[in-house]
């Protein structure tokens, strides 16, 4: 019966260190590529300045990436509690992705309602797990008046079908 047992305990340490990384081990390089397909994102946060701008912002959006540096989206963005005119607003822009699975990307709003425009978006991020998960920043805008604001959002990759999975 012992040995038994310790026989399953030295096959489930075998496992977990085969499965296991060793800290410190390098990760792939990433590229533009470590993100492709659909992306669900949760988007929350704050527009501090200026004035007429401010309040409260969350929301979520639907993200795809083509792997060559270009992405398209549709999202719904609630402003202080108040909804968009237009259910889903779409957008699109380029990303860059460096080695070190930081990066950057430029969202353009093309909104069929004008009261649901907005300044084009500069947003720095970082990919996660395997490019299944990224986290954003909004950082300016780069073609508008300055503005202050505290917005971040977490995408995580949709699989729609089962060659897709990760296992």
């Amino acid at each position: 019966m012992n040995l038994t047992r310790t026989a399953l305990v030295a096959v489930a340490i075998l496992f977990a260190t085969a499965i296991v990384p060793a800290e410190g081990q390098e990760h792939p390089p990433c590229s533009n590529a470590t993100l492709r397909g659909n992306y669900a994102f949760t988007i929350t946060g704050q527009i501090l300045a200026p004035a007429p701008a401010a309040g409260a912002v969350s929301g979520v959006a639907l993200t795809h990436f083509d792997g060559d540096g270009n992405m398209t989206q549709v999202d719904h963005v609630v402003h202080n509690g108040v909804t968009p005119a237009e259910t889903w607003r779409p957008g699109s822009g380029p990303y860059h992705i460096n080695d070190d699975c930081t990066g950057w990307m430029t969202i353009a709003a093309y909104p069929t309602v004008a009261s649901d425009g907005g300044p084009v978006l500069q947003l720095y991020f970082v990919v996660g797990n395997n490019g299944n998960e990224i986290r954003t920043v909004v950082s300016g805008s780069p073609s508008s008046p300055p503005f202050s604001a505290v917005i971040t959002s977490t995408g995580t990759k949709l699989y729609q079908f089962p060659s897709e999975l990760p296992w």
